[in-house]
């Protein structure tokens, strides 16, 4: 196989031992080894694979490909049983930049992406909590969000054109039309309008009921306001439907100030109710840590202080007096929220933050205005290195994202967690719970021991128990994260029967040889439930991995 790629591929192929282990893993529980990975120079190296790969089908049935930039996938996405597309490698360049838009390949690093529009005080504002690892491609195919979310919305809202190369080999530019001339288009537009004008009630009543949704294809997004655009099933369908090549952001200004509220809660009844509230004064984020985070912290406060340097890190130590003090008069919080206002003048930001404590003071809180960016930089580290705290000091066990993603809408919190914590206690693990409480989207990242032979079994009961739980709360069993290896199994639970059945049907429209990123996104012959879908679920978990170098 190998030897008739080289023939055409101009880019460089590896099959060595060590680079087909290292590709078999991402950020998820699996761990699923390739066949051969390939580093396409351009994009003809991946118009010229993929119709290779469509013709050889028949000779080398089991022949696929798995598109991949910085494999941070949680979800199983970026890995797969045949061939690996790494695009880090040299499709990592920016194309053009124009105004407030620019144009990059899908193997651009967003650490780079976000050096260049700093430059024009401008910004991709659905940047995840993990930009300094992940890259354009990864947030094309999983419809990315983050932080700024809850005002600015997902991925999605911010591509404005791509290049994409279809199953037949053939790439395509793909941007927004009117309505009116998707007749004239090849068949695919015509079939895809079809297939949503021929389900319409099915499809806008299986749309989930949450602010952000990362599950399934985004079949209702497709016809708004007379127009037809193909980017919204596209982005977030992690390379089942095409391969993208090249992708056109649209990017908005960095407000110049900002400022953090940080409210402590030591009861979580009020919870929604002081949500809705938070949300009246339209902050531009609203996240959330739990107790278990907060503790984490303190107990490896060490591992925050590293790389600060000495007065660096007695100044970080002492910004956490404020913590020390109020637990002792009042002890320690369940749950501790950040809502932060941005603006171009800072007494309006200043204003925003002071209307907000005095909107909520009824509640009876402790909460305070940090002082400045230092004193607030110190929240944002707890909320986002939470999942390195649990990785990398916890020994003997690992973490374990499969219930990583949930979202439920803000007014069920304070019934939803609690019955969220007590399925969890079921099994005496340790977890931490934090995200986005603006848009009611929570992280649920346990340690598991993954040496025991039951792993397979409890990963497929939890994530039953939990997903029957948010589904009762009309929720999404993935806001941000995506379906991939570890919720595709689940998304007939979600969606019924009959959307599965669309969603397989849209797949075959686009890859009717099923030869992009097989076993994603469409659940067809994949078990729902049972002892099928621990099996599933058992055949790709890295058991063996993770049981011999323990992490």
């Amino acid at each position: 196989m190998k030897e008739e790629i080289l023939k055409f591929f101009r880019g460089v192929a590896d099959d060595s031992p060590e680079t087909l282990a290292k590709y078999s893993k991402d950020a998820s529980i699996f761990e699923v080894r390739p066949k051969l990975v390939l580093y396409p120079l351009d994009s003809l190296d991946v118009q010229n694979l993929v119709e290779w790969v469509s013709r050889s089908k028949d000779k080398y049935p089991d022949l696929s490909i798995t598109a991949r930039s910085a494999g941070t996938d949680m979800s199983g996405g970026a890995i797969g049983e045949s061939i690996i597309l790494d695009f880090t490698r040299f499709m990592n360049k920016m194309i053009t930049f124009d105004g407030n838009q620019i144009t990059v390949e899908p193997g651009m690093y967003y650490r780079d992406f976000e050096k260049i529009t700093l430059t024009r005080g401008l910004i991709l504002p659905c940047f995840t909590a993990s930009k300094t690892l992940n890259a354009m491609g990864g947030m094309f195919g999983n419809n990315s969000a983050g932080e700024m979310t809850l005002k600015y919305g997902q991925t999605e809202n911010y591509v404005v054109s791509s290049k994409v190369v279809f199953p037949d080999g053939v790439e395509r530019v793909i941007s927004p039309l009117p309505l009116s001339e998707v007749g004239a288009k090849e068949e695919i537009y015509k079939k895809v309008y079809n297939l949503i004008k021929d389900n319409e009630e099915e499809i806008k009543n299986a749309k989930p009921r949450v602010h952000k949704n990362a599950a399934g294809y985004y079949l209702w997004n497709v016809i708004q306001n007379d127009t037809f655009d193909l980017n919204k099933l596209l982005v977030g369908s992690q390379g089942t439907l095409g391969i993208v090549t090249a992708i056109t952001f649209r990017l908005v200004p960095v407000p110049k100030y900002s400022q953090l509220v940080v409210i402590f809660l030591r009861d979580l009844a009020p919870l929604g109710r002081l949500v809705d509230e938070i949300l009246l004064e339209k902050p531009i984020t609203l996240e959330a840590y739990d107790d278990k985070t907060l503790w984490l912290t303190i107990r490896f406060l060490p591992y925050f202080l590293k790389g600060r340097g000495f007065w660096g890190g007695i100044k970080f130590f002492f910004e956490f007096m404020p913590e020390v003090r109020m637990t002792l008069r009042k002890g320690f919080p369940r749950m501790v929220l950040l809502a932060e206002f941005a603006g171009e003048k800072a007494d309006e930001v200043d204003q925003n933050c002071g209307k907000l404590l005095k909107r909520i003071e009824n509640f009876n809180l402790e909460s305070y205005i940090t002082k400045n960016a230092s004193e607030a930089e110190k929240y944002w580290s707890i909320r986002r290195e939470s999942f390195n705290l649990l990785r990398k000091h916890i020994r003997g066990k690992r973490t374990a994202p499969f219930i990583d993603d949930i979202s439920v809408r803000p007014e069920f919190l304070p019934k939803f967690l609690p019955e969220l914590n007590r399925i969890l206690g079921e099994y005496r693990l340790t977890y931490t719970i934090n995200g986005h409480a603006g848009d009611g989207n929570f992280h649920v990242i346990p340690l598991m021991d993954f040496s025991r032979p039951d792993t397979a079994k409890v990963i497929n009961e939890l994530s039953e128990k939990v997903y029957d739980l948010v589904l009762r709360y009309q929720g999404s069993i993935t806001a941000e994260h995506n379906d991939g290896l570890v919720r595709t199994p689940f998304l007939g639970k979600m969606f019924g029967a009959r959307m599965i059945e669309i969603f397989a049907e849209l797949k075959g429209i686009f890859d009717p040889k099923n030869i992009l990123n097989p076993g994603k996104k469409v659940p067809v012959n994949i078990p729902s439930g049972g002892p099928g879908t621990r099996e599933y679920i058992g055949k790709h978990l890295a058991l063996e991995h993770h049981a011999r170098h323990g992490v």
